[in-house]
């Protein structure tokens, strides 16, 4: 229960739900959890039942909180207000006799998301009631009614007015879902795609013939419907979904009369980080889904020298290797919609397996002397010792042999004498 509607509680009806529980169980055992919205939680053999009165709600002043409450007499009366027939079911204790006053339990077996009475009126209540439903087909794999789908445009205002936390939470559990494209797709219909995520819904007619068989929204969801079903971790589902937004802006014709993308992951890494971070996703996994977005336009060939190879470990960072991988397989398979070969990848993993198992310096703290050793050798302290150091782990990627205190002191006296002779 939203804490807005929590006012309209009187202090004289909140008590009974309290004290019918904490008049059962021993002291301790009942929390008063939502005790504001007629709301506790009872602890009962280890587990936590949430407790709420029947109750009903009236006016939507901001598309999802109600501006009043009140306890209604009857299930069937608060059942009136869910969202959906499917989550309008109650059983009557103890003897477990359904209460489906909406064809709730037929709807389930039919496989249909169908609003509780008027779907325009269900919508205009809660503005998350549309993602939601879009979400439900995706999750369940049922078909929305057709008044429920024909009401979702004109409650785009009103979901307009949801929280970024609410719409993350929604599109999440779409990402998590079987087959997340069922959503996708359902969202671009509606106009949900547009209004939420309008940087993917510019992708759709955006041709890439000669390159990819579909258009680059099409592309998007078949690499997040792969992620999905090949059970990614959700940064990797995220990052299969949003890796080639950049397209629509970078977009040129070449002269051969095909469509060129160039630097579009440069774009792609900007536009992902803007979205997630405007549905306040953690740092963590913003940081995280947007490198894979940056690094995943790698390509190997045999022609590789070993240090090509610790310069893909160090751009794409040891700890991400895997996740770019399954990335990378995802976008080869919406390529055509076709699986990649079993060895996809297996060259290049190889080699940076074996690089990663034997001794390597492939980052400043590996090297064999630190900047504290540089100013003992009288390189004055500031940026000079920095990019003195960048420069010792160039040579060390290109020649693992130079790792040693002696030569990298000798070099970067060189470097030093012949590139710094300004102060800092």
């Amino acid at each position: 229960m939203p804490r807005q509607a929590a006012s309209s509680l009187r202090k004289s009806e909140r008590r009974p739900v309290f004290s019918i529980f904490h008049e059962a169980r021993p002291r301790g055992k009942v929390i008063p959890t939502g005790i504001k919205h007629g709301t506790v939680t009872v602890l009962y053999r280890n587990h936590s039942l949430e407790i709420t009165t029947y109750r009903t709600e009236s006016d939507y002043t901001d598309g999802r909180r109600p501006d009043a409450v009140r306890y209604a007499a009857t299930i069937e009366e608060d059942l009136s207000r869910r969202d959906f027939t499917m989550n309008a079911i109650a059983l009557r204790l103890p003897g477990g006799e359904a209460v489906d006053p909406f064809g709730g339990a037929a709807d389930i077996k039919a496989g249909i998301i169908r609003c509780v009475g008027s779907a325009p009126e269900r919508f205009a209540e809660d503005g998350l009631r549309p993602l939601r439903a879009v979400r439900f087909a995706a999750q369940l794999g049922f078909e929305l009614e057709q008044a429920t789908l024909d009401a979702i445009p004109g409650a785009l205002p009103v979901s307009a007015k949801v929280s970024p936390e609410r719409v993350r939470d929604e599109l999440d559990k779409i990402l998590a879902s079987p087959i997340p494209s069922r959503a996708f797709l359902l969202m671009e219909k509606t106009g949900l795609l547009s209004l939420f995520l309008s940087e993917l819904a510019a992708c759709r007619g955006i041709d890439q013939k000669g390159f990819h068989r579909f258009d680059v929204l099409d592309h998007s969801l078949l690499a997040c419907d792969y992620a999905a079903r090949e059970q990614y971790p959700q940064e990797v589902r995220i990052a299969a979904l949003l890796h080639d937004i950049g397209k629509p802006v970078t977009r040129k014709m070449g002269e051969a009369g095909v469509w060129t993308f160039y630097q579009h992951e440069t774009e792609s890494y900007k536009l992902s980080r803007k979205i997630l971070t405007r549905l306040r996703h953690p740092n963590a996994l913003i940081d995280n889904a947007s490198h894979l977005v940056k690094e995943h336009m790698f390509h190997y060939t045999e022609e590789w020298t070993d240090a090509a190879v610790r310069r893909f470990i160090v751009r794409a960072g040891e700890s991400s290797l895997e996740n770019l991988y399954r990335l990378r397989r995802a976008d080869a398979f919406a390529t055509a919609a076709t699986e990649p070969p079993a060895d996809f990848l297996l060259p290049l993993v190889s080699r940076v397996d074996k690089i990663l198992a034997g001794s390597r310096a492939l980052s400043l703290k590996d090297l064999a002397i630190s900047g504290k050793d540089l100013i003992e050798t009288g390189i004055p302290p500031g940026k000079t010792i920095g990019i003195i150091l960048n420069e010792l782990l160039e040579t060390v990627l290109d020649d693992p042999e130079q790792n040693t205190r002696e030569k990298l002191l000798e070099i970067a006296g060189n470097i030093f004498r012949m590139r710094m002779p300004c102060k800092d």
